[in-house]
């Protein structure tokens, strides 16, 4: 079985309600307990001295038991609920990356 790693980074926008910021990050940890099939999370903010983070400010990652999994994820309507309500109108702008392993 093949699982994917959901990794997302967000650059909040200027000026971002630090309030805001803490539903939003709280709202995508609780997705796990939402909807089957993620395995794990885990998010944070930026922490890296390298200054290499070209200006993302948080990133978090999911951990599906296989493909399906994260395709049933994509259009849930808990996931776009935690988009809808609170991401969207704090982030500038996302980076989604998929790895299969």
């Amino acid at each position: 079985m093949t699982q994917i790693d959901h990794l997302v980074l967000f650059r909040w926008k200027q000026g971002a309600d630090l309030a805001a910021i803490a539903r939003a990050t709280e709202a995508l940890a609780q997705l796990p307990s939402q909807i089957s099939g993620i395995t794990a999370y885990v998010g944070g903010p930026q922490a890296s001295p390298e200054g290499l983070g070209q200006g993302f400010d948080f990133a978090f990652r999911m951990t599906f038991t296989d493909i399906a999994a994260r395709d049933a994820y994509l259009p849930h309507p808990a996931h776009k609920a935690v988009i809808e309500t609170f991401l969207a109108p704090i982030i500038e702008t996302a980076l989604v990356f998929d790895i299969q392993h």
